[in-house]
């Protein structure tokens, strides 16, 4: 019942609790009102997508990939195993995974003018915000992801959008690698096919070019991991920002910049560097129970980043 009219409207509630916003249209006050808006700062009730790729409720600790518990992939799984569950829907056969990690690894190298392009930024720009600009120059060094350039049609094609897939799989550790080297004052080392994805990513930050280092596998898992816990997360604000520069039609890596962006921020990805910086703060374990006494009385400067952290 509209308060204001007195009027009697239906909306449809679907199956799964939802409303469509666009039936609040047709509840006016009159021929000059165009009809309710859903008003929702922050998207704090606003369901934008129906997925079946992942399932996240943070207050029972639950995250699923495909329906599969974050626990059993986790321990069971790599990381490129998980991207191609994800992806596809289901875990790869055998063949299929060693297809995937061939398929990525012959896309892991960056182009040089890209390289040089992330050389002649300032020594102590951040990684982030070289990642951001790397990725979106992408765009202009494989112009094939680019609609505007091949149609619409092709840019939709399974073969286009498997290629653009493992493109970023596969360049994204190696530019991220670029970046941190960058800031180190260290020039960019080329991955290696020989390795696995974690370990690769390792050996292009710690090798120093040293073709027969080989990265600690117990690090190298650890990190396989915290990719795996990384990869899903829902409608979170890089992946609403990527969904939105998306639906222009722009080319995927274009967009992919966008969700780098959202990432940087201290709100989002960002809170992960205040994290570290926190660590770095509290030294040592016998610091800690001071630490939390300073965050309780908001005497600690990255307080603002605690709850989102942890």
């Amino acid at each position: 019942v509209d308060s204001r009219t007195g009027k009697r409207y239906e909306v449809k509630v679907s199956e799964d609790g939802t409303v469509r916003a666009t039936d609040f249209k047709k509840i006016t006050a009159g021929k000059d009102d165009k009809g309710l808006k859903t008003y929702d700062p922050g998207y704090l009730n606003t369901a934008p997508v129906r997925s079946s790729i992942c399932y996240i409720d943070g207050d029972e600790g639950i995250l699923r990939y495909r329906g599969y518990p974050i626990e059993e992939v986790a321990e069971s799984s790599s990381f490129v195993e998980v991207a191609y569950l994800l992806m596809y829907g289901n875990l790869p056969s055998q063949s299929q995974l060693a297809a995937w990690e061939f398929a990525i690894s012959q896309h892991s190298a960056v182009p040089q003018g890209l390289l040089d392009i992330i050389q002649s930024m300032p020594h102590d720009a951040h990684p982030m915000g070289v990642l951001a600009s790397a990725m979106s120059t992408l765009s202009v060094f494989h112009p094939d992801a680019n609609p505007a350039l091949r149609g619409q049609d092709l840019y939709n094609s399974k073969q286009v959008r498997d290629k653009q897939i493992v493109r970023v799989l596969g360049k994204a550790p190696a530019i991220a690698a670029a970046a941190y080297l960058r800031l180190a004052g260290r020039p960019a080392v080329l991955p290696s096919n020989n390795l696995s994805y974690s370990e690769n990513f390792l050996y292009m930050l710690d090798s120093l070019g040293d073709k027969e280092y080989k990265p600690n596998p117990r690090l190298a898992r650890v990190l396989d991991i915290l990719f795996i816990l990384h990869a899903e997360h829902e409608m979170n604000c890089s992946t609403a920002a990527v969904r939105h520069l998306a639906s222009s039609g722009v080319d995927v890596f274009t967009a992919l910049s966008g969700g780098v962006g959202a990432l940087y921020g201290p709100l989002h990805g960002g809170a992960n560097e205040a994290v570290l910086k926190m660590l770095n703060e509290i030294g040592a374990v016998e610091n800690i129970p001071d630490f939390i006494e300073g965050v309780k009385n908001r005497e600690t400067e990255n307080v603002r980043f605690w709850a989102p952290c942890v």
